[in-house]
């Protein structure tokens, strides 16, 4: 399945490698980094530059760039899904689905509806992925991967 959001195409590139822990990074748009880092970080920015993003959620980096350069989770406006496992981090940014919303719809329905509710929200045009999300990109394969996860865990 293929995920039809709102962010352009863009070629994904996993071979530049984190710094702090050697992850492999996805690379980023610069409007993301732009949309999302504190004002002392966005100081900081080399527009001339590729980002990338880490997914390890064991480290604190969230974006490197191919000179070492380094934003850490302090230096961002949001929680990253990748690297806080809070209820209240948002999985999906532009609509408001975190942990605890996806967690309290399968314990009262025994099903979530966020998929269906995002997508619809991407059919209207409505999304803004690339300067919500930190990953830069869509949030239906985390979405899908947190509602298989939580409906395992809650109790039948």
């Amino acid at each position: 399945m293929t995920e039809t959001c709102c962010c352009p195409p863009q070629q994904t590139s996993w071979d530049k490698t984190c710094p702090i822990d050697g992850t492999k990074g996805k690379r980023v748009q610069t409007i993301t980094l732009k949309s999302l880092l504190i004002p002392s970080a966005l100081e900081t920015l080399n527009s001339d530059t590729n980002y990338y993003f880490c997914t390890a959620t064991d480290c604190p980096v969230v974006y490197f760039n191919e000179e070492g350069q380094i934003f850490s989770t302090k230096q961002g406006k949001e929680l990253v899904f990748q690297k806080d496992k809070g209820l209240d981090v948002p999985v999906c940014y532009c609509f408001g689905w975190s942990r605890d919303r996806i967690q309290r719809e399968i314990i009262q329905t025994s099903k979530s509806s966020a998929e269906a509710n995002i997508r619809s929200h991407i059919k209207a045009g409505r999304c803004g992925c690339e300067v919500n999300n930190p990953q830069g990109s869509c949030c239906l394969g985390n979405i899908r991967a947190i509602v298989r996860q939580l409906s395992k865990n809650i109790p039948t």
